[in-house]
């Protein structure tokens, strides 16, 4: 098997983020079914006043994006460092994510079967970032070793 981390990365942080998109496209889906997804007192100033977590979803979605283009043109170690702080504070966003949507009166069960695999995702980007600092690890005790 190929020790290509920053491909193995990449390729978990688009899935990770095709998940994203396809969990706010499932929260849409009882539009095309003739329900309602909107609150039904929400005006346009209220958009104000959730103008702050608009901006953290923003955040959220783009720092995946940027993380996808530093990994495939950065190697440095305090870049692998860095990226692996970020997949473990997803990890851990995601699995607040998963128990505060098990608490959604109703719940439904498809999100959380979505948000569960988004989870598991993540662990698995947090293996393969770790395996990844570890390689730069050993080619550094190498090359020392070499020298």
């Amino acid at each position: 098997m190929s020790n290509n981390y920053q491909q193995k990365i990449t390729s978990l942080w688009n899935v990770f983020l095709l998940g994203t998109l396809f969990h706010t496209q499932l929260g849409l889906m009882p539009l095309f079914h003739g329900l309602s997804v909107a609150h039904p007192n929400l005006h346009a100033h209220d958009f104000k006043d959730i103008s702050s977590i608009l901006w953290l979803m923003l955040l959220f979605f783009v720092l995946p994006i940027l993380a996808i283009i530093a990994t495939n043109f950065t190697n440095s170690r305090s870049y692998r460092f860095t990226h692996f702080c970020l997949t473990i504070i997803y990890s851990v966003m995601n699995f607040i994510h998963l128990a505060m949507d098990l608490n959604v009166k109703p719940i439904i069960w498809s999100q959380i079967t979505l948000m569960l695999i988004l989870f598991l995702i993540g662990l698995l980007l947090n293996i393969v970032s770790y395996q990844w600092i570890r390689e730069g690890m050993h080619k550094k005790q190498l090359h020392i070793q070499g020298s």
